[in-house]
């Protein structure tokens, strides 16, 4: 039987497998080779450090989340919609909602760097022109609401037997109230 060539692809594939079933702790060069069905070699010669074969997990990851969100969207309430895919994906891919939640971000030194590095650009202007509010509240409410939607999520994603993501949505719309009455409220100012 001729060998089997493993590619790197092959190995960063396996490596996302392990994480998104059993979380980013158990990608290790052992689990990745039973996974492909080698020996170790093939894999630490694609891998020179584990910290850039994560690196290419964190990417594969953030590519399904972007598609998993962009397919759970309801285009006539976007921005509601899209807190509730996040919920949804928490529940659905709690492994991968944690290493998308969890991952260093290099270069935050600020909410405002958070918000430019991981809001779509143009979220604070379609905000704004919905809610008939400033850009810059909308941008307030926009970030207001990542960070509980982040927050609540990872308490959805953690907790076992789990909470009903019917009392998550109700949490999240009291919130959303919450920060739209602020964002009304110094807009009027």
């Amino acid at each position: 039987m001729p060998k089997q060539r493993i590619t790197k692809e092959m190995v960063v594939n396996a490596a996302y497998e392990i994480a998104r079933n059993s979380g980013m702790e158990q990608v290790m060069v052992k689990n990745i080779a039973d996974k492909i069905g080698c020996s170790v070699q093939p894999i630490y010669s694609y891998c020179k450090n584990m910290e850039g074969l994560r690196q290419d997990v964190i990417g594969q990851v953030r590519h399904f989340i972007q598609e998993y969100v962009a397919a759970h969207i309801d285009e006539k309430d976007l921005f509601r919609s899209t807190g509730r895919a996040y919920i949804q994906l928490a529940k659905e891919e709690p492994h991968l909602f944690r290493i998308f939640i969890l991952h260093q971000r290099k270069g935050i030194s600020s909410l405002d760097d958070l918000y430019q590095t991981e809001a779509n650009p143009r979220a604070a202007g379609f905000i704004a022109e919905e809610l008939h509010i400033s850009i810059p509240e909308a941008k307030q409410l926009h970030l207001n609401m990542l960070i509980y939607t982040i927050g609540i999520g990872t308490i959805f994603s953690v907790t076992t037997p789990g909470i009903s993501t019917d009392e998550i949505y109700a949490q999240q719309e009291a919130a959303y109230e919450v920060f739209l009455k602020q964002a009304l409220r110094t807009n009027e100012q």
